[in-house]
């Protein structure tokens, strides 16, 4: 009897355990975050220092792709309202010093830099870039999931003249 009891109860708490971890994972597929909507404004709309299309970086892999145009601005990465990304957990925005990223060591293996969290898989987004950063020597922007280090999206930079 009392062993049927402890069964039980070990089985119950690995399935609301399990379950949890399930949910956690899932979440972000089931409940996705709304479109965002977000401008450039007149004061961050300084001089254009690049263009580039996020592109589906392995044509095998049907959950991690993405598309849109992006707008490097002196001061600003902008996602056009046309950006859309597959759905996943922790996807951060990166400044990546290597052209044509393609696999995920083009990115581990370099000193990319962290514009922040994604916060749409879908629509315009802008992210600040730090003060000093010589954007000539970053000539991709790249979607990454720091989760489980996988190239998501990248985009390759096309340098205007100046």
């Amino acid at each position: 009897m009392w062993r049927s009891i402890v069964i039980f109860l070990v089985g119950g708490v690995l399935g609301v355990g399990f379950g949890t971890a399930l949910g956690f994972f899932l979440f972000p597929y089931v409940f996705p975050p709304p479109p965002a909507n977000e401008q450039v404004t007149e004061a961050e709309r300084t001089k254009v220092v690049a263009n580039g299309t996020f592109i589906h970086a392995n044509p095998n892999d049907p959950i991690h792709y993405g598309s849109g145009k992006v707008t490097v601005y002196e001061g600003t990465v902008f996602l056009e309202p046309d950006f859309e990304v597959g759905p996943g957990p922790d996807y951060h925005v990166y400044l990546v010093p290597k052209e044509e990223v393609r696999s995920e060591a083009d990115v581990s293996n370099t000193m990319f830099i962290d514009l922040g969290k994604l916060r749409s898989f879908k629509g315009s987004q802008k992210y600040p870039i730090t003060g000093g950063v010589d954007l000539k020597n970053y000539p991709s922007v790249v979607i990454w999931c720091q989760q489980f280090g996988v190239l998501i999206s990248p985009a390759d930079l096309t340098f205007t003249d100046s």
